[in-house]
């Protein structure tokens, strides 16, 4: 048994926010499905009940959310937004020159975004980990799933405005 102690840093607006949706998910959200499922199952013959099937499937998607979030607080870091100074940490928003284009992203976690349009580039990803630490005009590169060398330019690093 392999346990992930990856601990993933959160705003306390974003703590709250997956908080609540994992109470909402884990109450009247159960009490919901299993309605659903009560329900197409007294329609009859479960092999062809495409109701009772699409009901079981939307309550394993939900109890995975349940778990990936349970997992996903137990190991939040709560704190302010970091303040830029110039150096790549989870948090900040970056703007980098990823093999010629240019891309402005959020590092960190998709929770941390919220409703942001930014796009969101985790740590741990080849990327995360090639720029972490760096600062704005340095260069590096990462190799890519497929295997290929990806050139990195860092352009700025900002302070996340959510």
């Amino acid at each position: 048994m392999t346990t992930d102690t990856t601990v993933t840093w959160l705003t306390q607006e974003a703590y709250d926010r997956l908080a609540a949706e994992l109470e909402t998910l884990s109450t009247t959200g159960r009490e919901e499905i299993a309605k659903k499922i009560e329900s197409a199952r007294e329609e009859g013959d479960l092999k062809e009940n495409s109701g009772y099937h699409a009901a079981k499937d939307e309550q394993g998607k939900q109890e995975a959310r349940i778990r990936t979030l349970t997992q996903l607080l137990r190991t939040a870091e709560v704190g302010d937004v970091p303040e830029s100074h110039g150096v790549v940490e989870p948090g900040l928003v970056i703007t980098a020159s990823i093999a010629g284009d240019e891309t402005r992203f959020l590092l960190g976690s998709r929770e941390i975004a919220g409703n942001s349009d930014l796009d969101v580039y985790s740590e741990q990803s080849p990327l995360g980990e090639a720029i972490i630490g760096l600062k704005a005009g340095e260069k590096t590169s990462y190799t890519a799933p497929n295997g290929k060398s990806i050139e990195v330019a860092i352009t700025s690093v900002d302070t996340f405005a959510g």
